[in-house]
């Protein structure tokens, strides 16, 4: 493909109005303009006889008060400054960059061009029209420096991961990107494995979470695991066990910040009422969800129900005043996990109680 060649679209000699406005303009006490028959500007001079009063100017020519805003004005012809050629040129640009080869990904093939300008439009309208979801507490996650965001986990499918993300890349003022730790199976199916790779998703490792940690990475944990994803809805809002806290001693050795977070509204996407197992031991799954619409609807009831969603970010919890042993010391990561479990759960029951509706 040959490159082709863009010309910029905020040249300012392609605007209307650029170069002749400042000759119609008048300037000073005692000049004016005027007009001919042509319509081409020409200087007035007083008749012999006549006194012109001090600081006073002509009178405007008959429909000049009328053409004056119409040339001030944007171009008619097309939107304001560019905007969507410039779309356009963004767009064939990014294009040309993926066929010919011309981007970056990192060792754990994370492409954030890709992320930013495709992924993330992607499931923007998702999070932001369909499940409305609100923000808070954004504040709490740290502008420069590695960080990691402990979470709830809910929904039968895992969205609630990919709403996280939108969450931390929209709203956070530093425009940090998140990096979820995701479980064997996401990386197994096709399609699936190279999107998550691409997004920035990792395997949910010790050793991957700490040099993401180290680099200075927010990266995302849901410890909760396919327990907490797959419980069901009879179970909601009921946090599962927190495994091992080998979370708490990644977070020690890199002396990260742990970020509890609640997130409110997944649980009702997919009411699991049943769980399958046979068909899921067929499939490889760790559950084959029921719910009241899958799978007697069809293709129809995987759609998840709009609710609405809030997520909401803790106060951090410090690790770097801990010694460099602490990350061996198994009472202080069951003390630390605890911690991390019950704050989560005490901010689910209040959002619970604040909240109006399910769906409002």
């Amino acid at each position: 493909m040959a490159d082709a060649k863009v010309l910029p679209f905020d040249d300012d000699r392609s605007r209307s109005g650029g170069a002749s406005r400042p000759a119609r303009r008048r300037t000073g006490a005692g000049g004016g303009s005027g007009g001919r028959g042509d319509g081409t500007a020409a200087p007035v001079s007083a008749l012999p006889g006549t006194q012109v009063p001090e600081g006073s100017g002509p009178l405007p020519e008959a429909g000049e008060a009328a053409r004056e805003p119409e040339e001030s004005g944007p171009d008619a012809s097309g939107p304001p400054d560019g905007g969507w050629e410039r779309r356009i040129a963004g767009g064939l640009a990014f294009l040309r960059r993926r066929v010919t080869g011309d981007y970056e990904v990192d060792e754990f093939g994370y492409d954030q061009e890709l992320t930013e300008q495709v992924l993330m439009s992607a499931l923007r309208p998702l999070a932001e029209k369909y499940f409305r979801v609100e923000v808070k507490g954004i504040e709490n996650i740290p502008s420069e420096g590695g960080a990691l965001i402990v979470a709830n986990h809910s929904g039968t499918l895992p969205l609630d991961g990919l709403m996280l993300q939108v969450a931390v890349h929209d709203h956070h003022p530093a425009d940090r990107h998140l990096r979820l730790l995701a479980a064997d199976l996401v990386f197994q199916l096709p399609v699936v494995n190279e999107l998550a790779r691409k997004a920035g998703h990792t395997l949910a490792c010790a050793e991957d979470a700490q040099r993401l940690l180290e680099s200075g990475e927010i990266v995302g944990v849901m410890p909760e695991g396919f327990k907490g994803i797959g419980k069901p809805f009879g179970e909601r809002y009921k946090l599962q066990r927190f495994g091992r806290g080998g979370f708490v001693s990644t977070a020690l050795r890199a002396r990260a910040p742990i970020v509890p977070c609640s997130i409110v509204g997944a649980e009702e996407i997919y009411p699991m009422i049943g769980n399958a197992k046979t068909l899921a031991r067929l499939l490889g799954f760790p559950y084959f969800p029921i719910t009241p619409t899958f799978p007697w609807l069809g293709p129809l009831g995987a759609l998840p129900l709009p609710t609405k969603w809030t997520i909401q970010f803790g106060e951090p919890i410090p690790t770097d005043g801990y010694p460099q042993e602490a990350a061996e010391d198994p009472m202080l990561m069951f003390n630390l996990t605890d911690q991390v479990r019950e704050q989560i759960q005490h901010t689910l029951y209040k959002l619970l109680v604040q909240r109006r509706s399910v769906f409002f």
